[in-house]
């Protein structure tokens, strides 16, 4: 209904009340018409009204509801919903909505309890499925949460986000070549989706395959040029690709975007201590800890920064900072080739042997 229509619609229900202002389906009515138009504060009082004379109308708690949550107020939302379904349980609308609402209010384990009530009474909610395995995988249930995404898929194939978010899960799963054709899918169906083209050039980079993880994050900044994120992830491809200037120009122009971005700070250090400007490079790593002090990778790239120079001592007791912070940088440490310089030295084999 376009806007000419709703005002014409409100002229009219205004004029019943006029009559008969007793009417609780036209203060219904009435609020359902200024929702329509953004009005959801006033949709809200036209609710009550409706309320005060029929209390048990379970529309009007349910609409009521919906401008409640319009506004932000999900607790007042919740308890909407709540009392329609009180009124009427069968009501699989006010059961996803209630699941919307606690989703937003952070109640994960509810929300999924709610989604299922509405699927119960309603299978074929391929919102409600959606929905349901965004909670799931935001609890880190990724198995439940790929089922229920497949389940939105059964019912709606061209539901681009349900394949965005599929491939997400994968990835968690490290399912990275299903990953992979579940953004592809997404991007059959909405090529303009940047986090898709994002998400598929992560998973090439995992894989292994930098010039196409390249390509995708490339496709991604033509529809969002600002975006710091895949900037930093374009640098690390080039990288990755030992294009190690253009890596550094990716890494600068994610930090005209964000400056406080500490993996672009980290990064750019790489970069420029592949090419062999240490001092530099030990600039940036410094930044990097400024913004994140306990980033344990900087302090590890630090130490790699050092051993390339031959100064054990520094780049011994930098990677011993990076290994209290995660023991996993041990690990790499024994078959990390920037350490080569300093393999032999007892320290460095004492360290990474304790």
């Amino acid at each position: 209904m376009n806007l000419g229509r709703h005002e014409e619609a409100l002229a009219s229900y205004d004029k019943a009340l006029d009559i008969n202002p007793n009417d609780d389906k036209a203060w219904y009515n009435r609020g359902v018409s200024m929702e329509n138009s953004g009005r959801n504060e006033e949709a809200l009082a036209s609710y009550d009204k409706a309320l005060d004379i029929k209390p048990d109308k379970d529309e009007a708690w349910y609409n009521r509801g919906v401008a409640l949550n319009n506004l932000g107020r999900n607790e007042e939302a919740l308890a909407s919903y709540d009392k329609a379904l009180e009124i009427n349980p069968d009501k699989d609308e006010a059961w996803y909505n209630r699941g919307l609402t606690l989703w937003n209010l952070g109640r994960f384990e509810e929300a999924i309890a709610s989604y299922d009530k509405a699927l119960e009474i309603n299978p074929d909610n391929d919102y409600a499925w959606y929905n349901r395995g965004f909670a799931l995988m935001n609890l880190g249930r990724n198995e439940e949460a790929l089922a229920s995404y497949d389940k939105a898929l059964d019912i709606k194939p061209d539901k681009d986000e349900a394949w965005y978010n599929r491939g997400v899960v994968l990835g968690n799963l490290s399912r990275l070549e299903e990953a992979l054709a579940s953004y592809d899918k997404a991007l059959e169906i909405n090529p303009d989706k940047d986090e898709a083209w994002y998400k598929r050039g992560v998973v090439l980079g995992n894989l292994g395959r930098h010039e196409e993880a390249l390509a995708s994050f490339n496709k991604a900044l033509k529809i969002k040029p600002d975006d710091d994120l895949v900037w930093v992830n374009c640098g690390i491809a080039l990288r990755n690709l030992k294009r190690f200037k253009e890596a550094l120009s990716s890494y600068d122009k994610s930090l005209e975007i964000n400056p406080d971005n500490d993996v672009a700070r980290d990064e750019r250090g790489v970069a420029l201590m592949y090419l062999g400007r240490h001092k530099e490079a030990l600039k940036s790593y410094h930044k990097a800890l400024e913004i994140k002090p306990d980033n344990a990778n900087v302090w590890y790239d630090i130490a790699c920064n050092f051993a390339l120079q031959n100064q054990i001592q520094s780049a011994i007791e930098n990677l011993a900072k990076a290994i209290s912070l995660d023991k996993q940088y041990q690990e790499m440490a024994k078959t990390d080739t920037d350490f080569d310089n300093i393999r032999e030295d007892s320290r460095f084999q004492s360290l990474i042997n304790s």
